[in-house]
């Protein structure tokens, strides 16, 4: 099976790290991010896997080559400019049947497996990744009417929210939509194909799942990692 994973980020928040290190290259116990995640596409099967780079290119390039000591065989997709989440897709050939695209920073115990079942059975043109977020609002809430009148004051409310992440199953017809040399997120993409009437899968997930974005992601990534736990 075949695999996208965007690894061209600056990682402008988690810098200074980021200045001479590529975010999918930060180490996370004694592995770069990236090759948990590259382990993780081997166990499950997606051994063709394409990683598109841009920011310190060189250096993701000569730390995993072409993939032949990770298990799987990896080609590369070079941006001149950043062309967002999904925008690399365009660019990429041979994506002719249902593919993973997934960020190269992400940490998670989620089956890619199942993901792919789920989204096979469905026919869907793309399948989301979702992971339920709790948002505590430090503030007082007030709800009121059109005449301003108070009708619920809620205190520090907890809001539940389904997020992305990250991880996404598309289509190959979803790729029409994707417009060429532009920046294009998937955010971007999804609002197209439900603009089309296409159908799009959210999949519930409640594994372990941490976004590697910020310094404090970081230090608990590091808190937290455990190889047998993802590998």
């Amino acid at each position: 099976m075949k695999a996208v994973i965007l690894a061209g980020g600056k990682g402008t928040r988690l810098r200074p790290y980021t200045t001479t290190i590529p975010k999918p290259l930060m180490p996370v116990g004694d592995k770069a991010i990236l090759e948990i995640v590259l382990a993780q596409m081997k166990k499950h099967g997606f051994t063709d896997i394409t990683l598109a780079v841009g920011h310190l290119s060189q250096l993701i390039e000569a730390y995993f080559s072409d993939g032949n000591r990770h298990g799987v065989k990896i080609s590369y997709a070079h941006e001149d400019e950043p062309l967002g989440t999904a925008g690399p897709l365009a660019n990429i050939k041979g994506l002719d049947e249902d593919f993973l695209a997934m960020n190269g920073d992400i940490l998670t115990t989620l089956d890619y497996t199942k993901l792919m079942k789920a989204h096979k059975a469905s026919k869907a043109a793309a399948t989301i990744a979702v992971n339920k977020r709790t948002v505590q609002v430090d503030y007082g809430v007030i709800s009121t009417n059109a005449r301003n009148e108070v009708e619920k004051y809620t205190e520090k409310p907890k809001l539940d929210y389904q997020v992305s992440m990250g991880v996404n199953i598309l289509s190959p017809r979803a790729l029409k939509l994707i417009p060429k040399g532009k920046s294009f997120d998937v955010p971007d993409l999804i609002r197209a194909l439900l603009a089309k009437g296409e159908k799009v899968l959210a999949y519930p997930s409640g594994d372990y799942w941490l976004d590697i974005g910020r310094p404090e992601d970081y230090a608990k990534a590091q808190e937290e990692f455990r190889e047998e736990m993802f590998l």
